[in-house]
């Protein structure tokens, strides 16, 4: 008779910081946070966290997952449009030979790489801006893959009928997504009037960068009940400026995005710090860009907070960690679907004693990976950068 897997064992952990800095308890059965401030039941594995942060798992709301391991160019230019950039890029991929054989790598295994790239800084679900490839559900995929969506590259690349078409295939409970407003110059200025008159703005529109959205156009996004996805870095590096999101933070229109290492900083972790550094809005507000406010804008109605009956995808920091200056290293452990994947050895053997771990370095500093991400990661043709893999063949449990 086949033998059954083990139970996976119910935990509580105890004594975690809220970001409001009071304390509580949470229930984890299953893959579903099944109490908050209540006793452990007989039988729980007992995790105390003496005071460490507990946060919903971090979304990150724009990642192009297969870019990721490919080197950001520095053609030493700022740009008016963003269609200036995508013709630098693929003139440097015919003319650079290490990036062209960057590209050139297995796409599953870049895709790979985006995902290890986001659970390593605290996200649990990505929106990938591309076609939701097969590999991106596979059980070992490092995180969750926002996969109800609908999508358009961009105007100057798709062309109306295409982006109107796409929209109209969308479901309205679905979000839909585009690059629009990338630039400076009057064409990207324009692409939120035509998105208008092709009937493409509406409650389910999200709209990638807006750097040149003006007061008027961002009064309308929110009046059309649409949202924007920020992603500072990128637009820094290519226009010297970036979207003028205040406003629309304070109204719960904006998440946050990383862009891929191809133009972005790095991970989602470095975007929050960043946009802190920026100082145009509080900490309290970046936290919800990449919990409660983006799960809202990507209908991601199970996960983005604490609360029962939630995912329990979760985010454990140092006590006291600001999220706004965190770092890959300071990340304690990373739960999704209540299952631990990558964190420190003395919070996740407890909470995941059936999972195998591989010992890994990140940064330099000590952790463990769920094995079946590291055998992937051990036998891709890229590497994730500050990612060590120095005990392959042995395992931690």
């Amino acid at each position: 008779m086949k033998k059954l897997p083990p139970a996976r064992p119910n935990f509580t952990l105890i004594n975690a910081q809220l970001s409001d800095g009071g304390f509580t308890s949470i229930r984890i059965a299953g893959p579903r946070i099944d109490a908050l401030g209540a006793d452990p039941h007989r039988g729980d594995v007992i995790v105390d966290l003496q005071g460490d942060r507990v946060l919903p798992g971090l979304i990150n709301a724009h990642d192009h997952l297969q870019l990721n391991s490919l080197s950001r160019p520095d053609f030493d230019k700022s740009y008016c449009h963003a269609r200036e950039w995508i013709s630098d890029v693929d003139a440097y991929r015919r003319s650079d030979p290490e990036f062209k054989a960057g590209v050139a790598v297995a796409r599953d295994e870049r895709l790979l790489i985006g995902g290890v790239k986001n659970l390593l800084s605290g996200v649990t679900t990505v929106a990938h801006h591309d076609p939701f490839y097969p590999f991106l559900s596979n059980a070992c995929f490092p995180t969750s893959v926002v996969h109800d969506y609908g999508w358009a590259h961009s105007l100057y690349v798709d062309g109306e009928q295409e982006v109107g078409r796409s929209y109209r295939a969308t479901p309205s409970d679905w979000p839909w997504i585009i690059h629009a407003a990338e630039g400076l110059d009057e064409e990207a200025g324009q692409e939120f009037e035509r998105l208008d008159a092709l009937g493409c703005l509406g409650s389910n529109t999200l709209l990638v960068h807006g750097i040149a959205l003006d007061h008027a156009q961002r009064v309308r996004l929110d009046l059309a009940a649409a949202g924007l996805i920020w992603c500072p870095s990128s637009n820094l590096h290519l226009f010297g400026r970036t979207a003028d999101v205040a406003q629309l933070v304070g109204l719960g229109r904006v998440a946050l995005g990383t862009d891929s290492r191809l133009s972005g900083a790095g991970d989602l972790l470095d975007e929050l710090r960043l946009a802190n550094e920026l100082g145009v809005i509080d900490e309290f507000s970046l936290e919800s860009l990449v919990t409660t406010d983006g799960a809202r804008l990507l209908r991601l109605y199970d996960r983005g907070t604490l609360r029962v009956g939630a995912r329990a995808d979760i985010l454990l920091l140092p006590a006291r960690t600001r999220l706004a200056e965190a770092r890959r290293t300071d990340v304690r452990l990373v739960l999704i679907d209540g299952i631990a994947r990558y964190g420190d050895r003395d919070y996740a053997l407890p909470v995941a004693p059936d999972v195998q771990w591989t010992d890994i370095r990140v940064d330099g500093k000590a952790k463990i990976l769920d094995s079946r991400i590291a055998d992937l990661v051990a036998h891709a043709r890229t590497r994730e950068i500050g990612l060590e893999l120095p005990h392959l063949t042995g395992r931690a449990a």
